[in-house]
């Protein structure tokens, strides 16, 4: 397979990788920088194949950065769930009947007291259209 870029995509992927290169990003100095270049290309919409293929790499050196120096804390199952609450626009005593969950359960969970349960997990899961994985982070 050929991964050569030719003609214009060739020459846009060149002209970036002049202006900015793709390097380990190593502070977080540079790390704004290649923001803003991401950021430029973003904005203008339709890219070549060279620009896309120079914002997948820069992208993934941004993320390698971030996740090494700046990493997300997983949500709490509190923070989740009033999340997915708010997204589907339900109340708790809407999600006690739909879910058949005890209403203190999600109380529970929403105020702190209690993380998830494994019945809790599958039952939300199918509820809100989410893969069991993302409510399952803190087991």
């Amino acid at each position: 397979m050929d991964f050569g870029l030719k003609g214009k995509g060739r020459e846009s992927y060149l002209g970036l990788v002049s202006t900015f290169p793709l390097a380990t990003i190593r502070s977080d100095a540079h790390l704004a920088e290649a923001q803003k270049v991401m950021d430029r290309l973003l904005a203008k919409g339709k890219l070549d194949e060279g620009a896309e293929m120079y914002l997948d790499a820069l992208s993934e050196l941004v993320a390698a950065y971030e996740d090494l120096h700046h990493a997300i804390e997983p949500a709490s199952d509190a923070d989740m769930l009033r999340h997915l609450m708010e997204a589907k626009g339900v109340t708790q005593a809407q999600l006690s009947r739909d879910t058949k969950l005890p209403k203190s359960s999600i109380s529970e969970v929403l105020a702190g007291k209690k993380p998830f349960s494994r019945q809790m997990i599958r039952k939300l899961a199918d509820y809100f259209g989410v893969d069991v994985s993302i409510l399952a982070a803190g087991i």
